[in-house]
């Protein structure tokens, strides 16, 4: 497991406060998208598909921390878009470290040699880099040759300058198996704290639909990558996912998402129900907890969530498991994911409401609104200037 223990012990003791408050919902990680504006436009995502007036607004920094305050997660995780396009992205995870956060820093690191001197070593503090596989594979899965290279020098110079860093790898339905586990021995000789892996969320907008992994290509697949983790009796790579997470990625698990556990924070307010779907947005963090129905959406209730089994909306069930019955998730750290055998039942679909295409509501209520702001002195029409990867 490549989460320090003071760090797993913190977030279990705040899930044991929670839970002795009474509290049915609460939050595990912040989800927090400062921007939506990237330097990369990979195929398989949909966070960039929003007109240049949207593309060029930022949190501030008294948002982003004010967020993490309001809803009281102790792991915050800043993503994007690509979070090293905010100027003053230094200055919010100084502050969330100040909060006593744990931060985990995404990026796909093309600004990391430029900008890791404004950055210093925590133990709390890890950079999070996007590498979806050896250098073929994370160059398709982000459009653009010679990412995976820079990507690479940028993780090696950050291990060299004291830092944690863990590499964050999304699988689609044309990974190979024995390909993805000879890149985790790759990066596990990189000396990297850990690695946290996710089969893709199909994007709606995306503009490849074409390498989507259903429920029942990411369990075999996973399991096929499972298969190579032998050290001897012992994992040799250092997962930065739950054990019980990654059993349920080998189909081992019947576990219905939590959405409410990974609650995100960007430019539109908090997006109702979770990170993978913006089907809504609430002003406060209360009122996206106490005002949205939770239970319209999961695997089995609403189509977009058929084929999910994303992080962002597993890892807080499995997480929950494992607090709630300790010696479960011991016994799957200590035999790994299980590789064979009949996989646990899968979720009835029938039931399942059809899908909704809200997208071009939010944009048109976002345009409308900053029509009516404010210019900031300097800047047309309130927009902050973008930011290209040579800045």
């Amino acid at each position: 497991m490549g989460i320090p223990l003071a760090q797993q012990a913190k977030v279990a003791a705040y899930v044991v406060r929670q839970r002795m408050a009474g509290r049915k919902r609460f939050p595990l990680v912040l989800m927090l998208e400062p921007l939506f504006r990237c330097n990369l436009a990979c195929a398989g995502c949909g966070k960039i598909d929003y007109p240049d007036p949207i593309l060029n607004k930022r949190l501030s920094v008294e948002e982003c921390l004010g967020a993490a305050e309001e809803c009281g997660a102790p792991v915050v995780a800043i993503a994007g878009g690509e979070p090293l396009l905010h100027k003053e992205m230094p200055q919010v995870v100084e502050g969330l470290l100040k909060q006593g956060r744990i931060v985990i820093l995404c990026t796909n690191a093309l600004l990391l040699e430029k900008r890791i001197e404004q950055y210093k070593p925590h133990p709390r503090f890890i950079w999070d880099i996007h590498l979806d596989g050896d250098r073929k594979q994370h160059d398709w899965a982000v459009s653009q040759e010679g990412v995976y290279d820079r990507a690479v020098a940028a993780l090696k110079l950050a291990k060299d300058k004291g830092f944690r860093t863990a590499i964050n790898c999304t699988l689609f339905n044309n990974a190979d198996a024995e390909r993805t586990a000879r890149f985790f021995d790759d990066v596990t000789a990189m000396g990297v704290d850990n690695i946290m892996v996710s089969p893709g969320y199909a994007y709606e907008r995306a503009p490849d639909q074409q390498h989507f992994l259903n429920r029942k290509a990411t369990k075999e697949l996973f399991r096929d990558v499972f298969r190579h983790d032998d050290g001897a009796g012992k994992p040799k790579w250092r997962m930065g996912n739950s054990p019980l997470f990654l059993d349920f990625l080998a189909g081992n698990q019947s576990y219905n998402c939590t959405p409410w556990g990974n609650p995100t924070r960007n430019i539109f307010g908090w997006q109702r129900p979770c990170y993978l779907l913006g089907e809504g947005y609430a002003k406060t963090y209360a009122e996206l907890m106490e005002t949205t129905d939770w239970d319209k959406y999961g695997v089995g209730n609403y189509e977009k969530c058929a084929d999910c089994m994303v992080h962002s909306g597993f890892e807080a069930t499995a997480a929950l498991d494992a607090i709630t019955r300790p010696w479960k998730a011991v016994a799957a750290q200590l035999r790994g994911p299980r590789t064979t055998g009949e996989m646990a039942p899968e979720i009835d679909l029938t039931k399942q409401r059809p899908a909704e295409y809200v997208f071009s509501t939010h944009v048109q209520k976002a345009m409308s609104e900053m029509s009516h702001e404010k210019p900031v002195r300097g800047a047309k029409h309130g927009a902050t200037a973008p930011q290209t990867a040579a800045e």
